[in-house]
């Protein structure tokens, strides 16, 4: 595999849990109230660690590095992993 199929595979990724996560906050404003309105949109998995803040009397600095996926963004997740194995691989 080639180094710019990697970074492509990468912020493909990285754009799909984004956009699925919008797509599915956009589709969840428009279902009525219910189980799959719950289960598709408003249940996340939060994956990652709080944010941590370094003072060192002159310097601050605050790590931190977290992601909130939904249903919506691990299909479009999904989604990008069939076409990278289509086209690619």
């Amino acid at each position: 595999m080639k180094q710019n199929e990697i970074t492509f595979l990468v912020v493909a990724l990285i754009l799909a849990a984004v956009v699925g996560g919008v797509v599915g906050d956009i589709v969840g404003f428009y279902l009525p109230q219910g189980q799959v309105k719950t289960l598709f949109t408003q249940h996340y998995q939060k994956i990652g660690f709080e944010p941590t803040t370094f003072n060192l009397y002159a310097i601050s600095f605050t790590l931190g590095f977290r992601f909130k996926i939904n249903f919506v963004s691990i299909l479009f997740i999904i989604l990008v992993i069939v076409y990278f194995k289509w086209w690619y691989l």
